[in-house]
């Protein structure tokens, strides 16, 4: 098979290096890819929103599978236009995508069919979101309805800190036309866990569980980013737990939105918080998490490339006859390694040293997302340097969380380039449990 994967992050990179490993693999191409995807696949200088450009690719190179890696072009409609021309392709249509690509979309599809999550109200005037805010009390969370990289989400403490939630997003625009409606809800308390299922609409295979660190300082402290680091799985979803998810979110999701016309195949993510009452959904993606990805598929024993033809021809199905989804007992962490100055502003071309050394280690992998190859001048010899805000994501296994996190940090340590920063509590709470 010759399969096409689209994006340049971390997840992309995993993505790459699991479809690598697939027996049905003989050539994988990435579009645009980076600096260390380039070392397992052949990187395309197409960018991800270049739709017309991606499908003419598609069609010249006789691509089997296209697996859509960011949300994005699957919110403009990638898989509408390759499906038009008959090309297989991993991912919902535009229509389902709304689960991510609007908030709106998504609670009022949750309040519908009965699904847990935060009472919520929607606004499209500033003056009512502010005056709900003071009638409403904090805490409470104000969310852009639209795509906002993963930092569309605002949690105030106060209620100066919720009305200027609201004026950043709907009057300055840090988030553009995604602030143009806001959700404000309930804040939930409690522990947050990610889970991940690949649907065909008629059948789900879950991923193992995992927990993201949205914070860019230890302790959860500081602004939201993209995932400063994930781990799998998380001891907070116990078995029980995971099969009341199942049944409460995710089955009643995937019906519903069957009921809505829609025909969802790809992945289906949920960002669950475990309150007092239950679990309840912060959040709807239609793709791979991203650091949750780097974290789970180090564990995936079976073919992640079969069993998403599968999903794309809806015969996951007999995956699932055949036995599912294998996975290695043992924990996987997964760490940020970020540009300094990451949320915020921060420089690039910082050369990386030290991945040679942390190639030699046993269960670690380094997984590339904000790099780019170059040659060296002098020497002629290549170079990674960074190229964005998340850089790497240093990840390795352990017959426990506590040996993960020592295999992964060890390798941490053997990194550097100049501003590089990196939480150092990722997988800690795993421990408390």
């Amino acid at each position: 098979m010759r399969v096409l994967v689209i994006g340049s992050g971390g997840r992309e990179h995993a993505l790459v290096w699991k479809i690598a490993q697939s027996k049905l693999a003989d050539k994988i191409f990435c579009a645009p890819g980076n600096g260390g995807i380039s070392k397992q696949a052949e990187c395309i200088d197409i960018e991800t929103e270049d739709i017309p450009a991606l499908l003419e690719f598609a069609k010249r190179e006789k691509i089997d599978l296209t697996v859509v890696g960011p949300e994005a072009p699957l919110s403009a409609g990638i898989v509408d236009e390759f499906n038009n021309y008959k090309l297989r392709i991993f991912g919902p249509n535009k229509k389902a995508a709304q689960l991510e690509a609007s908030k709106v979309f998504a609670k009022e599809l949750m309040a519908k069919y009965n699904i847990p999550s935060a009472d919520f109200k929607i606004f499209d005037n500033v003056n009512e979101a502010k005056k709900y805010i003071e009638l409403k009390g904090a805490p409470c969370v104000v969310k852009a309805d639209g795509l906002a990289q993963g930092k569309g989400v605002i949690v105030a403490r106060t209620i100066d800190e919720a009305k200027q939630a609201v004026k950043l997003i709907m009057e300055e625009k840090i988030f553009g036309d995604s602030g143009n409606r806001i959700i404000i809800e309930d804040c939930l308390e409690g522990e947050e866990a990610s889970i991940i299922v690949l649907t065909d609409s008629k059948d789900v295979i879950p991923l193992a569980s995992s927990q993201d660190h949205k914070r860019v300082f230890d302790g959860d402290k500081g602004g939201n980013t993209g995932g400063m680091g994930a781990y799998s799985p998380a001891p907070v979803v116990t078995s029980e737990l995971f099969k009341e998810i199942l049944e409460k979110i995710i089955y009643r999701t995937i019906d519903g939105l069957v009921k809505e016309g829609m025909n969802y195949k790809g992945v289906l993510y949920a960002g669950i918080m475990i309150t007092k009452e239950g679990p309840k959904v912060l959040e709807f993606n239609v793709r791979f998490g991203d650091p949750e990805t780097q974290a789970i598929l180090p564990r995936l024993k079976s073919d992640l490339l079969e069993a998403m033809l599968a999903a794309s021809n809806e015969k996951l199905g007999k995956v699932i006859k055949t036995g599912g989804m294998d996975w290695d007992n043992r924990a996987c962490v997964s760490v940020v390694c970020a540009s300094g100055g990451y949320p915020g502003n921060y420089e690039k071309g910082k050369e990386i040293s030290g991945l040679e050394d942390v190639a030699k280690m046993r269960d670690v992998v380094v997984f590339h997302a904000g790099t780019k190859e170059l040659t060296n001048p002098r020497t002629q010899e290549p170079k990674i340097v960074t190229n964005g805000g998340r850089v790497l994501g240093v990840t390795g296994l352990g017959n426990t969380i506590s040996e993960a996190i020592k295999n992964t940090y060890r390798a941490v340590e053997k990194i550097h380039f100049a501003g590089m920063h990196y939480r150092k509590d990722i997988g800690q709470k795993a421990i408390k449990i």
